[in-house]
């Protein structure tokens, strides 16, 4: 199964995650399955120090999975290996309507890229970069390539992508 898959993407504290989650909540009340990737560039860990999976995983465990009736983790160790590609994980989802992708800014997928002004300086992202089909900003942004929404505009956000992603009931 190809999956779409549409990315948030700015420099840290723009706002990817706050959007990100808006998004998921808005387009699964519009009816679409929405999964989604998070991309951390630090050493982040799920279970915390002195839970039975932390243990499992301390001991060497390659791949540690976590299993209840409610849900279910597979946290794999990648020890020499490299970290997988976006396509990679990808594979390994069921299927859905739509992957929101949050990082990756280098990815070929369609992208939103947010800005806040208290969010770390970085230079904008969508001049060079094609991938880039909108920015969301919680400031005014004049002379822009694609359009500019408002951070907070969920439903026109929302509307973007399921125009760019050929979502229709």
């Amino acid at each position: 199964m190809t999956h779409r898959i549409f990315g948030i993407t700015g420099w840290k504290n723009s706002g990817k995650t706050t959007l990100t989650v808006k998004l998921v909540t808005e387009l699964i009340r519009r009816g679409w399955k929405i999964s989604t990737i998070k991309h951390a560039h630090h050493d982040f860990d799920i279970d915390k120090e002195g839970t039975d999976s932390w243990r499992h995983r301390k001991a060497g465990a390659g791949e540690v999975a976590i299993v209840s009736d409610h849900r279910w983790a597979l946290m794999h160790e990648l020890a020499d290996e490299n970290e997988p590609s976006l396509d990679e994980i990808i594979a390994r989802f069921s299927p859905c309507d739509l992957v929101l992708v949050e990082g990756y800014k280098r990815e070929g997928h369609k992208k939103i890229e947010t800005r806040r002004r208290d969010g770390r300086a970085g230079d904008p992202l969508a001049p060079h970069d094609p991938t880039i089909v909108a920015v969301a900003s919680d400031f005014t942004i004049e002379d822009s390539a694609i359009p500019v929404f408002d951070l907070n505009d969920v439903d026109g956000l929302a509307d973007l992508i399921e125009r760019e992603m050929n979502l229709g009931h």
